[in-house]
Formats: structure tokens, sequence, C-alpha cells
């Protein structure tokens, strides 16, 4: 029996399973534990009773992906309009250290991935899958990426490899982040200051209405409808970038134009509410359309490849990040986070640092300096780096 669900219908099943998702890690400690995302967890579960169905000949399912795409590039254009410059100095010198620490455990993640996957002969673009495509870029990076790699590159599989690579770097980030941190603190008898910095985790509350809504919504679309005419420009001069990468440029032009300016300014609790939604949504229809049984091919390189990522990150956050930082208090709280996001998530770099801090001592600064890199800076130059490997190897 084959069962064929149209553009809506698949929607309407994205978003059931979404809330599959969120029941299931209220009631499942684990989930919440290791901040698996519901939709990751909703998704996955629809693609294993797909591919079970599938095995035994029961049914087969087609689904419409057609809203993925506009759902991907509102998020990733969410991100672009927080790459505000100002944000960025408010930050100072620790914002631009943890950058640099940031971008190069991305670039090593692609290196080693690279290297890795030519050494046990499987294809490089598997090595970038398993690099910061979803290390540092987790599950919406590796979603897009999966998809350009399957239709752009012809590499069967991308997308359900990427979620599986971003599902095991969520867990092992957050189970190696919080050892880290401990073992950094007591080594070096290192205390909480937490005064210092606390004036610049202040913002200000903004209102979430219609209008202010509507407003941001037409600059998402607007930036989105430019950056498909700078996709065009790109393309004739030969360099194959993923649609959400254009969004995400003018996006940044136009927030920091405004805020030099002052002629606008954009609404971050709208973003970041818009930007939520978008997300969900992209991941949900991402996870129960993946194809499971694409994955038999790539099993064994896959989790050579992603043993390896988990090395280089624990030795990277304890010696790299910790030393890069200060070596003090806010460093080994911000190596922990770093593990979290390095091979995930934002969040679950958030949740590491809690997980130390509750501990130790409140730690302000990390708390700033981690979402400042880790929810848009790391994210637009991950893209950009992973655009230049993919280019070199695709």
């Amino acid at each position: 029996m084959v069962i064929d669900l149209s553009m809506i219908q698949t929607l309407a099943v994205a978003i059931i399973f979404y809330y599959v998702g969120s029941f299931l890690k209220k009631k499942v400690s684990l989930l919440e534990k290791f901040c698996i995302p519901a939709p990751v967890i909703g998704g996955l579960i629809f693609a294993i009773l797909n591919f079970l169905l599938r095995q035994y000949n029961i049914a087969t399912i087609n689904l419409d992906v057609t809203l993925q795409d506009p759902f991907m590039l509102v998020f990733f254009t969410t991100i672009g309009l927080g790459a505000s410059f100002k944000l960025i100095k408010q930050g100072g010198k620790q914002v631009i250290m943890f950058f640099i620490a940031a971008v190069s455990l991305v670039v090593l993640q692609d290196i080693v991935g690279v290297a890795v996957s030519k050494l046990i002969g499987a294809n490089p673009l598997l090595g970038l899958i398993a690099g910061s495509i979803t290390m540092t870029g987790g599950h919406g990076t590796g979603a897009t990426w999966g998809h350009t790699f399957e239709t752009q590159y012809g590499l069967a599989g991308a997308s359900a490899t990427a979620m599986a690579a971003a599902t095991f770097g969520l867990i092992c980030g957050s189970i190696i982040g919080g050892p880290i941190g401990k073992r950094l603190i007591q080594k070096n008898n290192l205390k909480s200051d937490s005064l210092e910095y606390a004036a610049a985790t202040t913002t200000a509350k903004e209102e979430l209405s219609y209008k202010s809504l509507f407003t941001t919504l037409s600059i998402i679309f607007i930036c989105m409808g430019v950056g498909s005419i700078l996709e065009i420009f790109f393309t004739k001069i030969g360099v194959t970038l993923p649609a959400y990468i254009d969004a995400m440029i003018i996006a940044a032009i136009v927030i920091n134009f405004g805020e030099v300016t002052k002629k606008f300014k954009i609404n971050t609790a709208c973003t970041d509410a818009i930007g939520n939604i978008a997300l969900n949504v992209f991941l949900s229809m991402a996870l129960i359309s993946l194809q499971l049984w694409q994955l038999k091919e790539t099993a064994g390189p896959l989790l050579i490849l992603l043993s390896c990522q988990a090395v280089l990150m624990f030795i990277f956050a304890y010696f790299i990040t910790f030393r890069l930082m200060g070596k003090d208090y806010d460093a080994a709280v911000m190596s922990a986070g770093h593990c979290g996001f390095g091979m995930g998530a934002t969040p679950n770099g958030m949740a590491n640092m809690d997980a130390v801090t509750s501990k130790f001592g409140p730690s302000p600064k990390a708390f700033f300096i981690l979402p400042v890199v880790g929810a848009f800076l790391v994210d637009f130059t991950n893209s950009v780096i992973i655009a230049v490997f993919a280019n070199l190897f695709g």
C-alpha cells in the first residue's frame, strides 16, 4: 500500500510529531537531561515507524516536504538578524577570543572529518557531515546541508546520516562537558566571581505584539527575497552556497544598518519567537522525511568519524578553550559550554554551564558570552567554512 501525503498533510504530520516529541521529553528524564530537541524525538519516531512499515511491506508513505525550505530560510534569516556588531562590542575582548576558539574548532572539525574519511576510504562529504556541519552546526545545519549534498552532490542518505550524527553530538557533548568543567575547576582551585560582568547581561525587555511580529516577519521575508537575488549572483560566478547563507548576509547588513543609522531597530524578542517556530517546524519536517534505510552503507565509517570528533572536542575544550579564555573560573565554565554547542547546540552549551555553576557558583560572564557567539556568530561563520570545504571536496 502506498500513501501519498500532500504538502499540507505533511506539515500537519510534522507538527503532530513535534508535540509527540515534546510529550516524551517531559516524561523521559534522559531526553530532558541531554536536551534532545522535541522535533528530533518525534521526527525520529515517525521515521522509524515509516522504516518498519516499508521493511515489512505493510505500507510506503511518501511525503511532500515543499514547505521545509521556506521554514529553514526563515530560521536562518533570524540568525542573521541577530548578528549585531553592537552586541559583539558589548562583550569586548572575551567575545572575540571565544569566537576565535569556536571558529578554530570548526576548521579542525572539517579537517579531521575530511582527513579521516579519506583514510578509511569514505566520501569526503561524509567527513564534512560528521564535521562542523553537525557537530558545531547541529540538527538545523545538518538537515540543510544533508539536503544540499543529496540534491547537488548526489550523496545518497546524506540527510539521514546528518541527523544520526547530530543526535550523537548532542548526547556526547552533554556527557563530556560537565566533567571537563569540574576537572578544570578542581585541578586549578578556581573560584566564582559572580559580580564581575553582571552589567553586560542586562537587556531591555521587548514587547511581542501583532505590530512588532508583523514588522519583523516582513523584514525577514524581504531579506529572503533580496537574498535570492544574491544567490543568483553567486551562482553566476561559480560559487555554490545554500540559499540560507544569502538571506543571512542580507539580514546581517539590515540589522547593522539600522543600528548605525538609528532609523529602525530589530525586535529580538520577535526574531527569537519566529526563529524558534520556524526551526521546530523545519526540523520536524526534516526528521519525519528521513529515509533510514539509506544509513546501512554509512553506519561503519560514520561511527569512526564521530569517535574522532569526540576526542577532538575533549582535547580542544580542555587544552585550548580554557587557555584562550584566560584560565580562570569563567574559562572553565565556558570550556564545559563549548562542548555542548561544539558538538550539538547552544542550549546544550547553556545546560552544561548550568550544571557546573549550580555546583561551583555563578558565572554571569560565561552565560553572556556563549549565547552571543553560539547563537549567531558561529552559525554564520560555520556556514561559510562549510561552503568552502564543500566546493573543494564536493
